[in-house]
């Protein structure tokens, strides 16, 4: 290495990375070679839905939090309507987030999203409905946590936009106080 080069940044939580990727990549792979080893539809069906949903899992509890500070569900009222709740770090603990694990985090929830579509299309060239439900499994829940840490991320934004003028009003409202008060 260059000594005048500024060392590139190291995952934070490498061991959250890992898992992260693993089961997106284990699905995947799974669904891809199982046609080389099974024969049974049901078997790749299930092992497939298996770890997607394990990924889900891990997606939205674990890295969600320790990659990018986020967190997200979804509850239903009495009255059955859907209400998002969602969490965040502060902003300046966000700010402290370690780029290369919020990368990692959100290039790899829209790739998986995007390889599932393209093997969607695959299984409908095919003609393979029955691979189709094995894909559109999958594809639900990828999109489930995109539409979920994306909507967490606006609402942070939001959050800390609202702190930010809610602090300057307070600071102009006391200095306003203060300034008039010595009069």
């Amino acid at each position: 290495m260059d000594p005048v080069q500024a060392p590139t940044e190291n995952y934070a939580n490498p061991r959250t990375c890992f898992f992260h990727v693993f089961f997106k990549g284990a699905a995947l792979a799974f669904y891809i070679l199982s046609a080389l080893f099974f024969d049974n539809f049901v078997i790749i069906f299930v092992v497939t839905v298996l770890l997607a949903a394990l990924d889900f899992w891990v997606v939205k509890n674990v890295s969600g939090r320790i990659l990018v500070g986020l967190r997200w569900w979804n509850e239903i009222n009495d009255l059955g309507e859907s209400i998002w709740k969602f969490e965040s770090l502060d902003p300046e603990s966000l700010a402290r987030m370690n780029k290369k694990d919020s990368w990692l985090f959100w290039w790899s929830l829209y790739l998986t999203a995007a390889l599932w579509i393209i093997l969607g299309i695959f299984s409908l060239i095919r003609f393979q409905a029955d691979y189709l439900l094995v894909v559109a499994v999958c594809l639900s829940l990828s999109i489930a946590n995109i539409v979920g840490f994306t909507k967490c991320r606006k609402d942070a934004k939001k959050q800390f936009q609202q702190f930010a003028t809610q602090t300057l009003t307070s600071q102009f409202t006391s200095t306003l106080q203060s300034a008039f008060s010595v009069v």
